[in-house]
């Protein structure tokens, strides 16, 4: 009895370590990318780097060798570090604010040191713009607001193409019987053998021939592709799941069969609708290999996140904050299927 009692807590024990473990390997990359986000340039090169970010800086302003000298105190440390030495005010303002995401007006700086005659140092604290390397990101990156929207666009014209040609299949495999059923059901999983870009590169001529290459339409057919053959699968299996009697009974009372399917059937396969429009969401917001071949003057909002994180030789944080913004609408719309996907799996929602 001791033993058996011994045993099961020391697995019990065992599993909450492995599942912690799993925990903090997955959100320790996470936090560290949300804290680089939100670091300004300096604090980004750091070693070690910050934790967590700082809301304020302290500051120290002096007469120096080539005008004033502007410190910053480091807390690690516990004194002041020099910045720059000018007598330029407005590169003073301009490196403070794109060095420590800190916006001091030149005309401030010009009050500081006003006070350098009455003393020799002077002493204040600024508030950090936390959001600053988002505002910035959309305001150096190359079409990043319209490449945002056409990102939404892809991903709705997926989502839209997947579930109406891919649950219509599902539905005709579940309730209907015809000849190389279970053969053509297995070969509709063969388009997702050849990798994208294998696809990419043909489909750059068939949408040039029919004029949707560089537009939000071509990728999607291209995304769809893929996307179609899993909801097949998904929706083939939900709607097998739901008793053919509902739609007899239905029909009895005088509906017909498009009725019956739009009042009867697709509520009850909502939670694997959703779970395939999660999926076609997921694919068509992050693909990127084949959006570059795709698209040439209309990029998408993953092809100008990896561009920037390629160009991002002194920015991190600035593609920290893309990257950020590129996982936050996937994050939105997850949470606004949850419920659905939750009664797939015997949840119960309100």
């Amino acid at each position: 009895m001791w033993e058996n009692t011994v045993s099961k807590f020391a697995k019990k024990t065992l599993f909450y370590i492995l599942i912690t473990s799993l925990i903090i390997i997955i959100l320790t990359p996470l936090y560290f990318l949300v804290s680089l986000s939100f670091l300004s340039s300096r604090e980004a090169y750091q070693f070690p780097l910050p934790l967590v970010p700082a809301i304020s800086s302290e500051f120290k302003l002096e007469k120096g060798d080539k005008g004033y000298m502007l410190s910053i105190y480091e807390k690690k440390d516990g004194e002041y570090q020099t910045m720059i030495d000018t007598r330029d005010m407005e590169k003073m303002s301009t490196y403070m604010r794109l060095q420590l995401n800190v916006d001091v007006s030149t005309e401030k700086l010009e009050n500081y040191i006003s006070k350098l005659d009455q003393q020799n140092e002077v002493y204040f604290k600024s508030y950090k713009g936390l959001l600053y390397n988002y505002k910035t990101f959309f305001a150096i990156t190359r079409d990043a607001v319209p490449a945002l929207i056409r990102s939404l666009q892809v991903a709705g014209l997926t989502i839209l193409i997947s579930l109406s040609i891919g649950g219509m299949a599902g539905y005709a495999f579940a309730r209907y019987i015809f000849v190389g059923k279970n053969a053509l059901k297995v070969s509709v999983l063969f388009v997702r053998v050849f990798p994208a870009v294998a696809i990419a590169m043909p489909m750059v001529i068939v949408l040039a021939s029919i004029g949707f290459y560089d537009k939000p339409i071509g990728l999607s057919l291209v995304y769809s592709v893929g996307t179609i053959a899993l909801t097949i699968w998904v929706t083939a299996s939900i709607f097998l799941g739901i008793p053919v009697e509902l739609e007899e009974a239905a029909q009895i009372f005088g509906a017909t069969k498009l009725r019956t399917f739009i009042n009867i059937t697709i509520p009850l396969a909502l939670p694997g609708l959703a779970a395939c429009a999660m999926y076609a969401f997921i694919g068509a917001w992050n693909e990127t290999v084949s959006a570059i071949i795709l698209t040439q003057f209309n990029p998408t909002f993953a092809v100008v996140v990896y561009q920037s994180v390629l160009g991002a030789t002194d920015q991190v944080n600035l593609a920290a904050a893309g990257g950020i913004l590129m996982a936050l609408p996937m994050v939105l719309f997850t949470l606004f299927i949850r419920k659905y996907i939750n009664q797939m799996w015997g949840g119960v929602t309100a």
